[in-house]
């Protein structure tokens, strides 16, 4: 997930993601540069939805319910 946010972003060192462990599922909350929200989102949300899309496929193969959360810019510390 890491690599592909590095990817889509203008400030790649600025890219974290946050792996959180509930009982029964495991969110994600990727953390990118308060400027480089918008490009992660995409237009209409479509980028978004994609990457929403194969977080979760990844979470298919293990059998547990996985999440992708992008967190606000401003939380980035």
């Amino acid at each position: 997930m890491t690599w592909i946010a590095r990817g889509l972003v203008d400030e790649p060192e600025a890219v974290r993601v946050e792996r959180i462990e509930e009982a029964d599922v495991t969110i994600l909350r990727l953390h990118v540069a308060p400027g480089d929200v918008g490009k992660v989102i995409g237009r209409h949300g479509r980028l978004a939805r994609a990457l929403r899309t194969v977080v979760r496929s990844t979470g298919a193969r293990s059998q547990r319910r996985t999440v992708l959360e992008i967190a606000d810019g401003a939380s980035t510390p």
